[in-house]
């Protein structure tokens, strides 16, 4: 089982003005790779906000944190800058992933500032805001992460021998 946490990160949602309908998006996918969501959040598109949260899901042994929201070109889009704060390592190939997959689709996508990295044994992921963002992004990178988990817990030590 992987613990997940959820992290949206708008204004509007903040607010009450939109529903989130992104976070139900992550939890379906989730779903596939034995993933529970035991943390679940919205908060303001604010910088120091966004990474609080993420320092608090990691402090709570959450494996992967998915956010949705804020990564684009906006000045209030602040997800990515409060990720890089937070994490101590990139996983770059995610991101290239999400995004060489959504240029298939749109340029748009190559507008998408999203990250991905770990702090500790937690990896974290930026997604965009939209469901469909967020349905288009995780089916790319969702076979990789279980690996990724187990090798964050120490579960897999010797990744090139075939395991």
């Amino acid at each position: 089982m992987i613990r997940v946490g959820i992290l949206t990160a708008s204004d509007k949602g903040y607010r009450g003005e939109r529903e989130d309908l992104s976070a139900g998006v992550i939890k379906e996918l989730v779903a596939k790779i034995d993933g529970r969501v035991e943390s679940y959040c919205i908060v303001p598109d604010d910088k120091e906000t966004i990474k609080q949260k993420l320092l608090d899901m990691c402090g709570h042994g959450m494996d992967l944190i998915i956010t949705t929201g804020g990564t684009g070109l906006s000045p209030r889009d602040n997800t990515p800058d409060a990720t890089l704060e937070v994490i101590e390592k990139e996983v770059p190939g995610l991101s290239e992933a999400m995004r060489a997959e959504g240029y298939k689709k749109t340029p748009h996508a190559l507008l998408s500032r999203g990250v991905c990295g770990i702090k500790g044994s937690t990896l974290i992921i930026n997604l965009p805001g939209s469901p469909k963002g967020v349905r288009e992004n995780l089916e790319v990178i969702l076979p990789a992460i279980p690996h990724g988990i187990q090798v964050l817990k120490g579960k897999i030590s010797d990744c090139g021998s075939g395991e």
